[in-house]
């Protein structure tokens, strides 16, 4: 039997290929001889760059970046082979690069997401792709262009700041100074985000609460996001208000199509493509997935209906190993994943299943190849 593990990593847990490990040795205890293949995933959120430079025997680089408060911090992004780069925006410009009581959209910015690009660029880069959840942003990749070399200028000429808030002060934009070699460079967005930039489904309101932000602030982030827009269009000559997905870690989407010419893709859909799941589909006899909750969110573009889809190519049946399975979570049975298994075998609280994450999916993967194997004729060898 050939068996494919394809899980995406149980957030504070377990990382993907930690899971991995974990669904290989349940396996192992009851089965020795079937071919396993361990294939990190993620959805372009966190986990991207692991998962990917992992997958396809890439190497780490390290930079010295601002973090959304200006900090000098080092961030971490991947080199691939053929001269493509990953890299998550949450590495420079994320919520875990920012304490709780400090979160404020009104001044965090992405620059730092704009220094790793230069950065991949400088390895001689032609190729860049980014994932974008976990901004801790609302600056529309603002800060992202500057760090670029675009000049943002308000009426009297001057440099903006950074922030969202900052984008009110915005008149003019001049990219004579922005690096060249970002015109050179296939820049590829991948997210699981389709929200526009502007309105109720958009950047502001949909996710400017999880950043810190108050009613009055998101009314105001929104406001300031639809006038960066606008002069997007009027000077850059592009529209980038309602394109879907514009709206991803705080309009960062939009900034990458307007100043880099980006295009938005599945982050899933471009992971698997990037680690060449298919060609290990094909004599495939399973797929183990997963994630660590499971729910009706789970089909738009999330880990186990992605590797699902991709699996029922090759009609090869999907089982997803999940931390817990939240409302709705049946939805993901019409998009080809044939059985949820959750690891939590008793009452426990969330910080126990978290501690003992690994485990716990050790003894998930053992018992559904024990189910696998009932289907074998039975050799009168149980004890009675």
């Amino acid at each position: 039997m050939k068996i494919i593990i394809a899980s995406d990593s149980y957030k504070g847990s377990c990382s993907t290929l930690e899971v991995a490990i974990a669904i290989e040795k349940g396996i192992r205890k009851i089965d020795q001889k079937s071919e396993i293949i361990k294939i990190p995933v993620a959805d372009g959120g966190e986990g991207t760059v692991e998962a990917l430079v992992l997958g396809t025997g890439g190497r780490y680089e390290e930079v010295e970046v601002l973090c959304p408060l200006g900090r000098k911090i080092k961030a971490k992004y991947g080199i691939l082979k053929g001269n493509t780069a990953v890299i998550e925006m949450a590495e420079a410009s994320g919520l875990t690069r920012v304490n709780a009581d400090e979160l404020n959209p009104r001044i965090t910015t992405t620059y730092g997401t704009g220094q790793i690009i230069k950065a991949a660029m400088d390895k001689g880069c032609k190729k860049i792709l980014i994932g974008i959840g976990g901004s801790a942003t609302n600056d529309g990749g603002s800060g992202m262009a500057q760090a670029l070399g675009a000049s943002l200028i308000d009426r009297d000429g001057k440099e903006i700041g950074y922030g969202g808030s900052e984008l009110s002060r915005l008149y003019d934009i001049d990219i004579k100074n922005i690096d060249q070699r970002i015109y050179q460079t296939e820049i590829i967005v991948m997210s699981d985000v389709a929200n526009p930039l502007c309105g109720p489904s958009g950047a502001s309101y949909i996710y400017g609460p999880q950043k810190g932000a108050t009613k009055v602030m998101v009314k105001e982030l929104d406001e300031n996001l639809k006038h960066y827009s606008n002069v997007i269009k009027q000077k850059l000559g592009i529209d980038v208000e309602k394109i879907q997905g514009a709206g991803a870690a705080g309009g960062l989407g939009a900034g990458l199509i307007a100043f880099c010419n980006a295009s938005l893709h599945s982050g899933i859909e471009k992971v698997l493509d990037v680690t060449d799941i298919d060609q290990h589909l094909i004599d495939a006899d399973i797929v183990i997935t997963g994630e660590g909750k499971i729910d009706n969110q789970s089909v738009y573009g999330k880990v186990p209906v992605g590797v699902a889809q991709r699996a029922a190519k090759y009609n090869v049946p999907v089982v997803a190993i999940v931390g817990s399975i939240g409302e709705g979570a049946s939805a993901v049975y019409d998009y080809g994943v044939d059985a949820i298994i959750a690891i939590v075998p008793k009452p426990m609280s969330l910080n126990m299943a978290m501690e003992n994450g690994a485990k716990l999916i050790e003894q998930t993967a053992e018992n559904v190849i024990r189910l696998l194997n009932l289907r074998k004729p039975f050799r009168n060898q149980r004890k009675v």
